[in-house]
């Protein structure tokens, strides 16, 4: 159909198909307009889609191994020296089916939320960021080591004058059992994945 037409598919004015063709969004055979793939381009860069009032577009045939971009982005990772403009690249460039603008829009809102979210929790101190809970458990840890390394000479003298024997025996061989016990334990290992649920 020529543009005027299309103008009354849609009941907007042909000004405003003018401004569509202008954007890109018009796909044409000839001088007509290609109805079903302007449709698409409307419904992907149009704010609002496309209204109601234009035929339902043709239904995607099934059997389509074309996966949602969100879905190709899960596969990928950004490696050492990779730029994220090199990752969007590889994504984009696999057999993928972009959203809509509706859809990326929606898709963008809940992951606007999700963030703002994950920032309340943060601030209200809720969530804590693993280095930070890593530093705090590798310090707590720490000092129980140094409480434990420093226990002998506090506790020998005291448990050498109970037992009525000589007081550097007593505390050397606490020391020996002690850092036995602390080797035993090893480093302290911050795997909260396990804890989680």
């Amino acid at each position: 159909m020529n543009q005027s037409e299309f103008a009354a598919l849609h009941g907007v004015s042909r000004k405003t198909v003018t401004k569509w063709k202008e954007r890109g969004w018009l796909v044409f055979a000839g001088d007509e307009v290609d109805v079903e793939a302007s449709n698409k381009l409307l419904k992907r860069y149009r704010r609002d889609g496309v209204p109601t009032v234009t035929e339902p577009a043709a239904k995607k045939p099934r059997g389509n191994k074309r996966q949602p971009v969100t879905q190709a982005a899960k596969g990928v990772t950004l490696e050492a020296g990779e730029s994220a403009g090199d990752v969007a690249k590889q994504i984009l460039s696999g057999n993928v089916e972009l959203m809509d603008f509706d859809e990326a829009r929606c898709f963008k809102e809940n992951y606007l939320g999700l963030m703002a979210q994950l920032e309340y929790e943060r601030k209200s101190g809720s969530l804590v960021e693993l280095d930070t809970a890593t530093a705090i458990l590798f310090e707590e840890f720490r000092a129980q080591r140094d409480a434990w390394l420093n226990w002998p000479t506090r506790v020998g003298p005291i448990l050498a004058a109970d037992l009525g024997v000589e007081a550097d025996r007593v505390v050397e061989a606490l020391t020996a059992h002690v850092h036995k016990q602390i080797a035993q334990l090893g480093e302290p290992e911050a795997n909260f994945s396990e804890r989680e649920g």
